[in-house]
């Protein structure tokens, strides 16, 4: 090399601190070449520069597969199991607990209240603990992904917010409209039983008027509190946060109902535990006289809340 070509090399040198440019950040030339022949097959373009077509997976990943996917996921996780049959044992035994003593109960009304009184609706009132067990479950669908991390990678896996929330909420409906007519048909049975060995207290068949009707309507009624758990989960992304909520919407709301101001007291005939659950009577409350208009509307505000959900799951940083 003549000096003429070294000088500017030297100078190039001396301003860089005595490496070369391609030194400055730590990897040699040779790695150099190697990060920018990774860079351009990840981009799709062969080392020579030339940009080619390249099919990325994710694109290709149909609805189904992310269908399969969240079943995967949630029949992995054993908490998930124990949840669905803590919600079936826990509605059966307070309707065996409360069932135990109607008899006593009964025969103390007056003519007029045996003639209103409703066996259908004494067994399907633990709906208030299956209610609670399905909440549990609703929002450990979401936040248990969140807890865990795993909420990356499906999100790195499936960059469509919209669609992966949506085959999310798709598998826990179809399981939450399973567990829920199996836990309504399940305290039905198990109250008319130990209604069935009190002597003069009448009972109710499936085949009644308004009976299966009703027991239908209550494992609707409970799956809709699933789907709203999973709005609350995803608005809260907190196991902790999301449970203290739900319970606020479906408890204590209704609790301290009378402190609350008229005007908010009118929603009161489509809410959680007050007129949404009153399809479970054959016999309505005069207080909310049309059953399935009230479940309707109640199903019709969680579906709002659930569109609200997956606009804030689309733009929410993870």
């Amino acid at each position: 090399m003549t000096a003429a070509k070294r000088g500017p090399r030297r100078a190039r040198l001396r301003r860089s601190g005595g490496r070369a440019p391609e030194e400055q950040d730590g990897m040699t030339p040779a790695e150099h070449g190697s990060s920018r022949l990774r860079l351009r097959q990840a981009e799709g373009r062969p080392a020579g520069g030339m940009t080619v077509g390249v099919s990325h997976g994710r694109a290709s990943v149909r609805f189904s597969d992310l269908v399969r996917s969240e079943w995967t996921k949630f029949r992995s996780l054993r908490s998930m199991w124990w949840s669905l049959a803590v919600m079936v044992a826990f509605s059966v035994t307070i309707t065996l607990l409360v069932g135990s003593d109607t008899g006593g109960e009964y025969h103390a009304m007056s003519a007029a209240e045996k003639r209103t009184w409703d066996p259908t609706g004494a067994s399907l009132n633990s709906f208030f603990a299956g209610q609670l067990a399905i909440s549990v479950l609703g929002i450990l669908v979401v936040t248990s992904e969140y807890a865990t991390g795993m909420i990356r990678t499906s999100l790195a896996a499936m960059p469509r917010r919209g669609r992966l929330l949506a085959a999310k909420t798709l598998v826990f409906a179809v399981i939450a409209l399973v567990a829920g007519q199996v836990t309504a048909f399940a305290t039905f049975l198990a109250g008319q039983a130990v209604i069935g060995h009190q002597k003069g207290v009448p009972t109710a068949t499936l085949g009644d008027h308004g009976v299966l009707p009703a027991v239908l309507g209550t494992g609707l009624y409970l799956a809709a509190i699933g789907l709203l758990a999973v709005a609350v989960g995803t608005l809260m992304r907190a196991t902790a946060g999301g449970l203290a909520l739900q319970v606020g919407i479906t408890l204590l709301v209704p609790a301290f109902g009378g402190l609350l101001p008229s005007w908010i007291r009118k929603a009161f005939a489509f809410w959680p535990s007050l007129g949404g659950p009153e399809v479970r009577n054959v016999h309505p409350d005069p207080a909310y006289p049309h059953a399935w208009m009230n479940l309707s509307g109640m199903t019709a505000g969680i579906a709002i809340l659930l569109v609200a959900a997956f606009a804030v799951f689309r733009r929410r940083e993870v």
